[in-house]
């Protein structure tokens, strides 16, 4: 039986997932709208640590400087009461039509300035709140069409922007990380910086990258057809896991945000064991939130979205529990042997040895027998009815 959910479990939702109202292209909301004080008050009740949200999720687009005032001090009283933290926040760039040829890469240069300028208002109500990560999610920053978008000038305005953000940031002395969030397409047909590897090959051209990583979402990298426990385990090699976004996606198709393990299982528990204990031959850890960014299914009344929510939770504290049995469990380990895992880590070449070492080596090529090393067999089939047998519990 898995535990329940407690603060030290760093459990976060973002205000837009329990609070989506399930409409979509094709139909209308299905549920009534939801009070983010309300939410923040429900998800503390069931073990959350954390909420995060968007600018626009909490104060509505267009509201007074007085409006402004009274919501967020409804909503710091909310936090206060409940000992709530706020770890990420982001700013949305991309439901107002204003923004429907995007923030940061829009053709249009007034609507770029003026993305900037709802950026910066809410990085300092972020850091005045306690965030350490500022996510970017450029849901609109992209294109339909081919001719339309000179997509070397957008890279370069949108690495103008989180220059620019990323050293407002540092003046300020906020302590205050930027994640950029890659997504291929949805809703445009064509998103900017659609995998974790854009993502990390954008951050390292940047004038400010020291405080740039990335945010993926399970749903987006597979999306792609990719692996999201690989992607992770990468961004944790480039040392840019700032933040992720726990979800469920079956397939190469829309982003369907079910909840986190209701899609791929079995990667979703590689990514829960990888999160916990870092690689199977050592390497880093995460130990940042464990973000939720799924949707309650259209089908769900209010009732629906909290058991949803914990449902979420409850996914994670299952594959945890699961993971650490897999990784106590001998013959995983002999097994583990067996694949040679661990021994990935031996440089190829020894300490202090060189290329040209290497190339007087008999034993490295004129005398190795590639039959011999060609007929191993290295086990990957039962390492992997293994790692099933936990996920099952036949273990």
């Amino acid at each position: 039986m898995a535990a329940q959910p407690t603060r030290e479990d760093k459990f976060s939702f973002g205000l837009w997932t329990v609070g989506w109202r399930a409409n979509d292209q094709f139909g209308e909301p299905t549920r009534p709208w939801l009070d983010p004080v309300e939410s923040v008050h429900r998800l503390s009740e069931r073990g959350a640590y954390g909420v995060t949200f968007h600018d626009d999720d909490v104060v509505p687009f267009g509201a007074t400087a007085g409006e402004r005032d009274t919501i967020l001090a409804r909503f710091r009283d909310a936090l206060a009461e409940t000992g709530m933290q706020v770890p990420m926040m982001t700013t949305n760039l991309f439901s107002h039509p204003v923004f429907k040829d995007g923030g940061f890469t829009s053709n249009d240069r007034a609507v770029r300035r003026f993305a900037l300028r709802k950026v910066v208002r809410n990085i300092d109500l972020a850091a005045e709140l306690g965030a350490r990560t500022y996510v970017f999610w450029g849901g609109r920053e992209g294109s339909e069409y081919d001719g339309v978008k000179d997509v070397r000038a957008a890279l370069d305005r949108y690495r103008e922007a989180i220059d620019l953000l990323a050293a407002y940031v540092k003046e300020q002395g906020y302590d205050l990380r930027f994640a950029i969030e890659p997504k291929p397409n949805e809703p445009r047909g064509d998103i900017l910086l659609p995998t974790v590897g854009h993502a990390l090959a954008f951050i390292a051209g940047l004038e400010h990258g020291d405080i740039v990583g990335v945010n993926p979402e399970v749903g987006h990298e597979q999306m792609a057809g990719l692996n999201f426990a690989a992607g992770i385990a990468q961004a944790l090699w480039a040392g840019k896991l700032f933040h992720i976004d726990l979800n469920g996606q079956r397939s190469i198709k829309f982003d369907q945000d079910l909840v986190f393990g209701h899609g791929d299982l079995l990667n979703a528990f590689h990514t829960v064991d990888l999160l916990e204990h870092g690689s199977p031959s050592g390497g880093p850890a995460y130990d940042g939130p464990r973000h939720f960014d799924y949707k309650p299914s259209r089908t769900e009344d209010i009732a629906g979205v909290w058991a949803s929510a914990e449902a979420n939770m409850r996914m994670y504290l299952l594959l945890r529990e699961r993971a650490r049995a897999y990784r106590a469990d001998p013959e995983v380990q002999e097994a583990l042997a067996q694949a040679g895992v661990a021994d990935l880590r031996n440089p190829t070449l020894a300490d202090g040895e060189t290329l040209r070492e290497l190339r007087e080596d008999r034993s490295a090529f004129e005398d190795f027998d590639a039959d011999v090393a060609g007929a191993r067999g290295y086990g990957f089939v039962r390492l992997n009815q293994l790692a099933i047998e936990h996920v099952l519990g036949a273990r």
